[in-house]
């Protein structure tokens, strides 16, 4: 037997793009007369009456009418605010079936808040949070068949090492490496290399690699290739090294204590990203880390006095720290 129709929404939170597929999947869903049966308002700029006048409105050879509200549970506040609220609170119990009320809020709702509290406890509304998902690399894998194309799990990782937890960032680059990749339907860590800012980053993991490993020869191919190749400033890869260094001591510091709840949040990295910063923490010990610590402190004070050319610095540098 079908529950009751559902004629009240709720839907908030930081991931807009979900949010906004959920709103265009509700849009499509209105039919041929769709736009004539389907209003949108600026919650600040109208009131309540105003949009529950909307929402009741009989539809024009259709079923329903879509109401959708930006902002108004934030708006509502002070003596004027908890009285709309109360308004709101009344109406959304006796809203007619072919309402569809959707409240849209960017980030969180106070659990205080009157109408989210009645609306949780409502057979007839739904509260739906659209949170930034933990797992961004996952998310850009499921992001991609949108685009018609595979994205290697390396190659997420890659794109979520650019972009963070930016979603728009994201899915924008994705669409861009897709029409780059065309007529390949897989995007591979090479693609994000070749159309992000991912590479200096990603070398300058490899260099550190080639440390840990006591590959001098090999770091300091990398450390040219940067300079030369991808016109990096010495300063800008110092500074690069230095922060690959302090997440590989977070990372140290977790594996020793556990202090951190996890691996990703200690180093404040995510999916294969700390997966990497865990694997290369573990060819270090505590002690070794915090000699490396005290070598780069000291380079930073010679390049910036002028004792050493910072290119010569940053040699030595690698040549010591991979002996």
């Amino acid at each position: 037997m079908a529950g009751p129709t559902k004629t009240f929404y709720i839907f908030y939170g930081a991931d807009d793009i979900a949010l906004r597929d959920a709103l265009t999947k509700m849009r499509g869903a209105m039919g041929d007369y769709g736009d004539m049966n389907t209003s949108e308002f600026d919650g600040p700029l109208t009131s309540v009456p105003e949009i529950l006048n909307a929402v009741s409105s009989y539809p024009f050879l259709s079923d329903r009418r879509l109401v959708i509200v930006h902002g108004l549970l934030a708006a509502l506040t002070g003596d004027a605010g908890r009285k709309a609220q109360a308004q709101l609170v009344e109406a959304i119990a006796d809203l007619p079936d072919h309402a569809r009320l959707v409240l849209v809020e960017s980030g969180k709702i106070d659990a205080r808040n009157a109408v989210l509290k009645a609306a949780t406890d409502l057979p007839t509304a739904v509260v739906r949070a659209f949170d930034v998902p933990e797992d961004v690399g996952g998310w850009i894998v499921k992001r991609a068949g949108l685009y018609d194309v595979t994205i290697e799990p390396r190659a997420a990782a890659a794109l979520a090492d650019v972009a963070g937890a930016d979603l728009h960032a994201l899915d924008s680059e994705l669409s861009k490496l897709a029409d780059y990749a065309h007529p390949r339907t897989n995007i591979t860590e090479d693609d994000v290399a070749a159309m992000t800012a991912y590479v200096p980053e990603a070398n300058i993991f490899k260099l550190v690699d080639a440390i840990a490993k006591g590959d001098g020869g090999t770091a300091m191919q990398l450390f040219h290739r940067l300079l030369k190749q991808e016109k990096q400033s010495e300063f800008s890869i110092f500074g690069m090294i230095m922060r690959q260094f302090r997440l590989l001591i977070l990372a140290r510091e977790f594996i020793d204590t556990g202090i951190g709840g996890s691996l990703a949040a200690a180093t404040g990295t995510r999916g294969y990203a700390a997966e990497q910063f865990g694997r290369l923490a573990r060819t270090f010990s505590a002690p070794d880390l915090e000699r490396i610590h005290h070598r780069l402190l000291d380079a930073d004070i010679a390049m910036k006095t002028g004792e050493m050319s910072p290119q010569m610095a940053i040699d030595l540098l690698i040549a010591d720290l991979a002996d």
